[in-house]
């Protein structure tokens, strides 16, 4: 198990998968087998990916389910469980917005997975669904677990624990087909990329295979579908380089303009309610809360707290005013603690943010409301482990 693919960089994936020859990222990050110089996009990355597959279902790392089966998945971290569902997603309820989303994709990263997926003819990993828990699935899950034993309970070298249920009864199986059905919507927790690139190779095997039927693996994706009650996301803080010319005690009476601010020394500061942030600037902390002014009434993206932060001081006062692309600004996930906001301001950046996350109740207004999150705006934990199964496309 590793892993997702796109929570570290090149040279960390390398240090993961070290010298375990059946390391998941030889597949999803198969660049870790080729030297620094060959592009991570490169043709010959997919194709490693691809063998490398190939060679986990030669090798028996990988079997083969003799009939089309639902997985119970359950992770514990820090004492939390949440248990969801393994199953295949429609691209055509992608299509059609019955899967919600709340973020945009980048072209190329989108591009990564297509050829990716593509050329190992298998989505390598679940997109994280979510959906409004319902007393129904709980029910249905949480007896078949309970009656038996998982297929496989471990911990990761993180400290996450991960067990796992084959769905083998009929009957449950049905029943769980016809309550999801009723569900009124499913969300995209995290992996829009993946999602997005799934769809796409769905839509390219079906110009293909112009005479389909729907029921081919191509028409579906993998995903893990968890009850929203049982997610927790993270704070997504920021650090930005420079305080765009600024005297530190000019940039303080600018914030001061727009927050109420209370200096508090080394005392870190992680706000435990919303419009409150933390900053770290010349090695102290201050709390600061939004002026009233700075919070717009009846506007589900305007009164987030990443909207309020970049629209009231990050874009004004420090001229970040695309944070997707600026390279003055880089977002560090609350996982990491306030010890790396430290840490980052002490070594290569002038200013940070501390902020409290976004709910999952927010999220979901969001995606409702057929709107946005402003980037890096959820960090959720734990990741879905990688490498526990993989759906096959042809």
């Amino acid at each position: 198990m590793a892993l997702p693919y796109d929570v570290m960089n090149r040279a960390e994936a390398r240090a993961m998968a070290g010298e375990n020859a059946y390391s998941f990222l030889r597949v999803t990050r198969a660049e870790i087998e080729l030297p620094d110089s060959v592009d991570a996009y490169d043709a010959r990355v997919y194709e490693r990916s691809r063998a490398n597959l190939d060679a986990f279902i030669r090798d028996g790392v990988f079997l083969q389910d003799a009939a089309a089966r639902f997985c119970i998945y359950r992770q514990t971290m820090d004492g939390r469980t949440q248990t969801g569902l393994v199953g295949c997603a429609s691209i055509d309820a992608y299509e059609s917005g019955d899967i919600k989303r709340h973020e945009l994709t980048r072209v190329e990263k989108e591009a990564d997975r297509i050829r990716h997926f593509d050329a190992c003819d298998a989505n390598t990993e679940p997109v994280f669904l979510t959906y409004r828990a319902d007393a129904r699935i709980d029910g249905l899950i949480g007896d078949f677990a309970r009656a038996r034993a998982p297929v496989c309970d471990f911990v990761g070298a993180d400290g996450v624990g991960h067990a796992l249920w084959v769905v083998d009864d009929e009957s449950v199986t049905a029943a769980l087909v016809r309550a999801f059905a009723d569900l009124e919507a499913l969300y995209i927790a995290d992996g829009h990329h993946r999602s997005a690139s799934a769809y796409r190779v769905g839509r390219m095997r079906r110009s293909a295979h112009p005479g389909f039927d729907g029921g081919e693996a191509f028409n579906f994706f993998m995903a893990v579908a968890f009850p929203d009650k049982e997610l927790r996301i993270f704070d997504y803080n920021r650090v930005v380089r420079d305080l765009a010319g600024l005297s530190v005690s000019d940039f303080l009476s600018e914030v001061g303009a727009r927050f109420t601010v209370e200096a508090r020394g080394t005392v870190s500061y992680a706000p435990q309610e919303k419009h409150c942030f933390g900053m770290f600037l010349a090695n102290a902390w201050y709390a600061l809360r939004a002026r009233e002014n700075r919070i717009p009434k009846g506007d589900v993206i305007g009164a987030l707290d990443v909207s309020i932060l970049q629209n009231a001081l990050l874009d004004p006062v420090l001229g970040v005013k695309e944070p997707r692309t600026d390279s003055r600004i880089d977002f560090v996930g609350g996982i990491r603690g306030l010890a790396e906001l430290e840490r980052r301001v002490r070594s290569d950046m002038a200013v940070a943010f501390s902020l409290c996350p976004v709910s999952v109740a927010e999220l979901l207004a969001v995606a409702d409301s057929g709107l946005i999150l402003p980037p890096k705006s959820t960090w959720f934990e734990p990741k879905l482990g990688s490498g526990l199964f993989v759906h096959m496309l042809s």
